[in-house]
């Protein structure tokens, strides 16, 4: 168009807008001009993807025509980048401008909000009995294990998403003993090694809380490329090693891009992180504030498959450590340690053979877990019975090694609490009638150390909170905890039963402590010291073969009673005359003081007594 005619149309539109015809003049400027990118960027992406949001409220989209994963609307990998793309394919290069593609993310959004929300599952996914695999490759090849065997499919069955954290999963090949290449690579031994089998074979399904493998061992043991190496074989990453988070909002990041993640080096486990590593372990929902909004929120949700190396974390919470699958590392020779590289090319090589093999495993443990019932359902009941599932069909007993591992981890975290050692040795010196107290009185029995450790409770509210938390590790030793008593009226105050299993009793071969060994040993039923409770007599620095430590110094069944026992001198230890430990020929002892008595004349008390 000539500088003339333009000087025309212009004044054309002068002399419409002059009348009053503006909307005229507009229309015919939009003619002129046709639509803005971003209508033309939302055209495109509405024409060629499937738009929804997620059950927690991310948008996506699918391509209509290609693999059977989703793209979130903004990212690095996302929609966004995509149509910016095809649009500028579409125009000759010409690039599309940062506002016309925001408003076009906007519109979409609007629009994904409209269709019914879906799951997107990251890296492994359930189809019905079938589990689904993302190989994370450009065509969207996945591989399908059911219970009759394991294939790989051209498009997935399922819907997947991915980060940019994700690396592809080479494609499973039968060449040669997967696993026995597998075992190559490790120096664990045989009982640790089929363990992590079995919990790679877990790691592929998706519905059940997996426990954070441990690779534990002194340095020099390759406890670091042992677990680079596992989480490798499940879920590649250009990161599969991580620091421990420096917060909670770090954390949920990385979780949830990732499907298996490893912590490295872990000294210290805080203890907001223990708590975050439990809940990402049962499923774990985190609710942040949304992107570039004061008042709209998103809930990240996850359930991961964990692993963490140590040399020795410390003292980790009692849920933690039940949550622990330890794998111990044996310390390698330098005459047969191996130069990272060739560790490198020979795990390269045997990836595949591996995956094929932990996929033939996988699909015969689908094939026997509908006949698979425990008798006993330990914590982590479902990695349990997947565990039976894998020693009914390999001949294994890697069940027994779950539960010996979590019994350690918890008596781990039991010597690393001194308010727990404390209890612990209080009740072995009970008997077999345990102790019934008050918190306070509890404080008030146990040895308590000259200097206070960090734990150490402080008062009686603390130590009813620490109780209770260390209650599932105690009962794992073999020491039961009831706290459903209540003292007398009016402090009604709870009380804590804390009695040592009849195998426990067997196994330290606890020494009598109480006047009648089939009475519990109480701690004045609730009453404080204040009203006078004989209970609040405290047990430090008593021997616990010591024959003065009998029910007059715990027990409140008949208040106001001193002990007869204490007109007699305390006896030591070689006199103390426990019934586990004298032979039979020993004569018969009076129930009152001890002394030996003739039967011949019958009673069970000199008659003086």
């Amino acid at each position: 168009m000539s500088d003339d005619e333009n000087n025309i149309d212009e004044q054309a539109r002068e002399l419409l807008r002059s009348a009053g015809l503006a909307d005229e003049v507009e229309e015919t400027g939009r003619k002129e001009r046709g639509p803005s990118q971003a209508s033309q960027l939302a055209a495109l992406a509405r024409e060629r993807y499937e738009l929804f949001m997620s059950e927690d409220g991310r948008p996506y989209g699918r391509k209509t025509d290609g693999p059977n994963v989703a793209l979130p609307l903004r990212g690095k990998a996302g929609l966004r980048s995509q149509l910016a793309r095809i649009y500028t394919d579409a125009h000759g290069g010409s690039v599309p401008s940062q506002s016309a593609l925001a408003d076009a993310m906007t519109v979409l959004e609007g629009v994904a909000g409209d269709a019914d929300p879906r799951v997107p599952h990251l890296r492994v996914a359930r189809d019905g009995t079938d589990i689904v695999v993302d190989l994370a490759t450009a065509d969207g090849a996945c591989v399908v294990v059911t219970p009759a065997g394991w294939g790989r499919a051209a498009r997935s069955p399922v819907l997947f998403r991915r980060s940019g954290a994700m690396k592809p999963l080479p494609a499973p090949t039968r060449d040669g003993d997967g696993l026995g290449k597998l075992r190559d690579l490790l120096n664990t031994d045989e009982e640790g090694f089929r363990l992590l089998v079995a919990w790679l074979v877990a790691c592929f399904i998706p519905d059940l809380p997996h426990p954070i493998l441990t690779f534990r061992g002194e340095q020099g043991t390759g406890k670091s490329y042992a677990a680079k190496m596992v989480i490798g074989i499940i879920d590649p990453s250009g990161a599969p090693k991580r620091t421990a988070p420096r917060d909670i909002k770090a954390w949920a990041t990385q979780a949830f891009n990732s499907w298996a993640l490893c912590l490295d080096n872990v000294s210290v486990v805080a203890d907001w992180l223990s708590d975050a590593l439990c809940r990402a372990v049962t499923g774990d929902g985190i609710v942040d504030r949304a992107l570039y909004t004061d008042d709209d929120v998103v809930v990240l949700e996850f359930r991961r498959v964990l692993a963490m190396t140590t040399i020795d974390a410390g003292a980790l919470a009692g849920d933690l450590a039940e949550r622990l699958l330890t794998i111990e590392l044996h310390l390698i020779p330098d005459s047969k340690r191996r130069e990272e590289a060739e560790l490198d090319a020979a795990y390269a090589d045997a990836h595949a053979s591996i995956l094929a093999s932990l996929f033939d495993l996988l699909s015969k443990v689908l094939k026997a877990l509908p006949d698979v019932q425990l008798t006993e359902r330990p914590r982590m009941a479902d990695f349990a019975r997947i565990l039976a599932a894998v020693d009914q069909v390999q001949g294994w007993k890697t069940l027994d090694s779950y539960k010996k591992s979590a019994q350690e981890a918890v008596a781990d975290v039991l010597d690393g609490e001194p308010f727990a050692q404390a209890v612990v040795a209080l009740v072995d010196r009970a008997g077999p009638g345990g102790i019934t107290c008050t918190t306070q009185q509890i404080l008030d029995s146990v040895a308590t150390p000259d200097k206070l450790p960090k734990k150490w409770p402080k008062d009686s509210t603390r130590a009813g909170g620490q109780l209770k938390r260390l209650a599932p590790a105690l009962r794992t030793i073999g020491i039961e905890v009831d706290d459903s008593q209540r003292g007398p009226a009016p402090k009604r105050q709870r009380l804590y039963k804390l009695t040592a299993t009849a195998e426990r009793r067997s196994a330290t071969a606890s020494t009598a402590s109480s006047v009648n060994g089939n009475q519990p040993l109480t701690c004045g039923d609730g009453v404080d010291a204040s009203e006078g409770a004989t209970a609040s007599t405290p047990l430090t620095g008593m021997d616990a073969m010591d024959a003065e430590m009998d029910a007059g110094l715990l027990t409140a069944s008949t208040l106001g009673t001193a002990s007869d026992l204490r007109e007699h001198p305390a006896m030591d230890a070689g006199d103390a005359m426990d019934a586990e430990m004298q032979p039979l020929s020993n004569p018969a002892l009076c129930s009152v003081c001890h002394e030996p008595m003739d039967t011949s004349l019958g009673g069970t008390t000199h008659p003086i007594c």
